[in-house]
């Protein structure tokens, strides 16, 4: 099981990033049921951690705006297990989206403190 709390309206989860030769990076991520893939991070945290880039993508914005985004690799800790993810560079705030949560129970207790928890099927 994954477990976060709510802060200021926002569910947030912590996601480590295994970086090679250096100890697990956590970082903070909102949930966003809006978004449909997997992970977004701002530019710099993908330069920061080094991601190595995969290729650009065509995507749709919330406002149904087409752009052009880099796509990263990274290998994060879901659930207690190494996995693969796609990772945006775009935005101000990490994301995580609704491709990592397919076969997993997402429950928020939307209050200030509130838990989250997000559970395998």
């Amino acid at each position: 099981m994954i477990s976060g709390i709510v802060s200021d309206g926002h569910p947030i989860i912590i996601i480590p990033f295994r970086i090679p030769n250096r100890a697990d990076f956590p970082i903070e991520f909102v949930v966003d049921t809006g978004f449909t893939d997997e992970l977004c991070l701002p530019p710099e945290a993908v330069a920061l951690l080094n991601l190595p880039f995969k290729y650009d993508m065509l995507v749709s914005l919330a406002d149904n705006s087409p752009v052009m985004l880099p796509v990263h690799k990274a290998i994060i800790l879901w659930n207690n297990e190494e996995r693969e993810t796609r990772v945006f560079a775009t935005g101000r705030r990490p994301l995580i989206g609704t491709a990592l949560l397919a076969e997993y129970e997402l429950v928020i207790q939307f209050t200030e403190g509130g838990l989250v928890t997000i559970d395998e099927l």
